[in-house]
């Protein structure tokens, strides 16, 4: 793959290699990730550089933290900016940011308020929190007894609340005592999901499409009824969209797709522009309305510096044109991983710059074809068994699209 001219010095001359600083995590860092031998060094836009000088072109943008490319210059300007100012004053205070970023993210979502915090995990855990605030101060429900109905292959975090509903073994495995409350149901199923509902529901609480599981989009009308249901239900309907929001599918918001709102709305990754971790709970009024001081918190939560980055994040995407590239390039995308249909790819799932590959298990593992694609110069990463996604930056230009499919088609023709 041609990368683009180099417009700074190599990282080569620096002391350690990329084997070297790979063997020096070894014996201090938990072993709680996997990542490819690669060891990055510098970025800009699609491209990422290790500290040897190679370029590789970026089809994971970080899981969609990187939505808008690496060191997108809108957005770090605006960390540089805020960094000249104020960083954090904690919420014992107010901030002369926050209000901005909260103002102009319920009016990009159509929604009412905000619950900043930090990372997607916490932005989950704080929605737990209020469903069944809400379930026993509106709804009714007796005490201790919320429910909330999740479906299987979910991905909504690694707290131990969050995997004790998680159906991945490997999330789970050793992680017990569990935490009760939670009914798992098949997802894409709304009979399943109907009998599953009952007086003591608190909420739904859903990907609109399942990234972790392999970018698993429901059929259509499912989103539709999952609103329908849970409103004939009397429960809230929670939308996880923090790897799908924010412009990755092609609209701003994937539930956007079928028109649906969500009581609540869970962002992060791609709202901190990959470069503070950034995360909201976005919901209507009368249900983030039951929280009081002291029931919830976060030290960083809404620091002046992540509501200054998330603010310019809005901005963006105010204009549309990172979703209209989604929506054009993921024709291309799309396009590109038919023609491999049957040479190599078994199947696949996309909406907008997101896919979710089945790549055929005789020609190798998800972890050989993107070990594989390393070597070509593309970065991707695999998930559960033979299937790898893509997510490039939504910057990415329709030559270097190609030429990432260009490079997964010479992969899968010359094997592992």
């Amino acid at each position: 793959m041609t990368a683009p001219a180099r417009t700074r010095p190599s990282s080569a001359a620096g002391p350690r290699s990329s084997a070297d600083l790979i063997r020096a995590e070894e014996p201090v860092l938990a072993h709680n990730y996997h990542p490819l031998p690669v060891v990055v060094a510098h970025a800009e836009g699609t491209w990422v550089e290790d500290v040897e000088g190679r370029r590789y072109l970026d089809m994971l943008a970080g899981y969609s933290a990187l939505n808008f490319g690496h060191r997108n210059p809108v957005l770090i300007d605006a960390a540089h900016r805020q960094l000249d100012r104020l960083t954090l004053t904690s919420r014992a205070f107010h901030n002369d940011r926050l209000a901005q970023f909260a103002e102009s993210l319920a009016e990009l979502t159509g929604l009412d308020m905000v619950l900043p915090m930090n990372t997607g995990a916490e932005a989950v855990e704080s929605a737990i929190k209020v469903a069944r605030k809400w379930a026993y101060e509106v709804k009714g429900v007796a005490p201790d007894r919320a429910t909330i109905v999740v479906a299987a292959d979910n991905f909504h975090g690694r707290t131990t609340t969050i995997v004790s509903f998680s159906t991945d073994e490997t999330a789970r495995a050793g992680f017990g005592p569990f935490t009760p409350g939670f009914r798992v149901v098949p997802y894409n199923d709304l009979a399943a999901l109907e009998a599953a509902v009952d007086e003591t529901t608190a909420a739904v609480l859903i990907e609109p499409i399942q990234g972790e599981a392999g970018v698993v989009i429901p059929d259509d009308g499912y989103l539709t009824g999952v609103r329908e249901l849970t409103r004939r239900a009397g429960c809230l309907f929670i939308a996880d969209e923090i790897q799908s929001g924010l412009g990755r599918t092609g609209t701003t918001l994937a539930v956007e797709h079928e028109e649906v709102v969500p009581d609540l709305l869970l962002l992060g990754k791609a709202l901190g522009g990959g470069i503070v971790p950034v995360s909201a709970v976005v919901g209507r009024r009368d249900v983030l309305g039951v929280l009081r001081p002291g029931e919830h918190g976060s030290t960083f939560g809404g620091n002046p510096l992540a509501a200054a980055v998330g603010s310019a994040v809005v901005g963006l995407l105010e204009t549309g044109e990172y979703q209209s590239r989604a929506a054009e390039l993921g024709v291309v995308l799309r396009s590109g991983l038919t023609a491999l249909v049957g040479r190599g790819v078994e199947s696949f799932r996309s909406r907008g710059l997101w896919a979710g590959v089945d790549i055929d298990p005789a020609i190798g593992t998800g972890r050989e074809i993107s070990e594989g694609l390393m070597r070509e110069g593309v970065l991707v990463k695999d998930t559960h068994g033979s299937t790898i996604r893509l997510a490039p930056p939504l910057t990415i230009t329709g030559e270097e699209l190609q030429s990432a499919l260009g490079a997964l088609e010479k992969v899968l023709s010359q094997g592992v």
